[in-house]
Parts: C-alpha cells; sequence; structure tokens
C-alpha cells in the first residue's frame, strides 16, 4: 500500500469538515428552533455535544477516505469513495430534512437509508484498508443513536 500524503489527508478531512460546516450553516435557524421548541427524547445530549461529536466524526471520516484514496487504484477503492460521496450527500440533506422543514418522519427514513450507505462504505473501506474501516465505526454509531434521537423526536412531536 502507498503511504498517503499530509496533503491528501488535509484535503480529505477539510473537505469533509466543510461539507459539515455548510449543513450547520444552512440550518442555523432550524437548530436554534429545534433547541427551544421541540419535545426530545430520553438520553438527548446538551446542544453544546453536537458540534463536537460532529467535528470529530468528520475528521475521522475524511481520514478515512484519504487512507482509501492514498492506496493504490482498484475497483473497490472506486467503489469506497463514490459511496462515500453518496453517503455524505445523504448526510449533508438529513440536517436541511430534519431541522429546516421539520420532516421527522421522512427525515428518519432518509436516516436509514443514510445508514444503509454507511456501513457499505465501512465495509469498502475495509476491503481496501481496515483501519479505514473501522474509521468509520465511531460515525456508524452515532448515525444509530441519531435514528433513536429522530425516532423519538417523530413521536413526541407529532
Amino acid at each position: 500500500m502507498k503511504k498517503t500524503s499530509l496533503k491528501t489527508y488535509a484535503l480529505w478531512i477539510l473537505g469533509t469538515e466543510a461539507v459539515g460546516a455548510l449543513s450547520a450553516f444552512l440550518t442555523r435557524d432550524g437548530m436554534a428552533l429545534y433547541r427551544t421548541a421541540v419535545i426530545k427524547p430520553p438520553l438527548s445530549p446538551p446542544p453544546i455535544v453536537f458540534p463536537i461529536a460532529w467535528t470529530a466524526l468528520y475528521a475521522m471520516m475524511g481520514g478515512a477516505a484519504a487512507r482509501v484514496c492514498g492506496s493504490g487504484p482498484t475497483e473497490e477503492r472506486t467503489r469506497g469513495l463514490r459511496l462515500y460521496g453518496v453517503q455524505l450527500g445523504f448526510n449533508f440533506l438529513w440536517s436541511i430534512l430534519f431541522f429546516e422543514y421539520e420532516a421527522f418522519g421522512a427525515s428518519l427514513l432518509w436516516l436509514m437509508i443514510l445508514w444503509t450507505l454507511i456501513l457499505r462504505t465501512k465495509q469498502s473501506f475495509g476491503r481496501v484498508d481496515q483501519t479505514a474501516g473501522r474509521l468509520m465505526l465511531p460515525y456508524l454509531a452515532w448515525v444509530t443513536f441519531a435514528a433513536y434521537l429522530n425516532a423519538g423526536v417523530w413521536v413526541l412531536n407529532k
């Protein structure tokens, strides 16, 4: 396996963080409303947890993608990076569905698709680079927890 350059890591991590930052910027009004007006399920973390968790998760996701990108060109690498882009797009749009449109039921279905895409990305990454696959696990766990929160919000705010 080729050694991945720091520039490759920086590009993937910063690019992934930029997607998260744009999503947060576009949904800031909806997030503010969520904090004050939406009934939340038990185990909902305080608002400060979300930007900290997402910053760390986006960094790990970008690092995983960089490791895969830095490996030799294969069909699996191409498949994994395509899946990565698709799941990142689904991640971005979930925030808009949930916070801006308050489509809690639709966003839960969207999140289930996202979860499946993350799992497939993790598996594909793992076939290219085991560490890259493992770096996707915290993201998968967090989105599992997010599905619980999303379902709770949907049920409690019908």
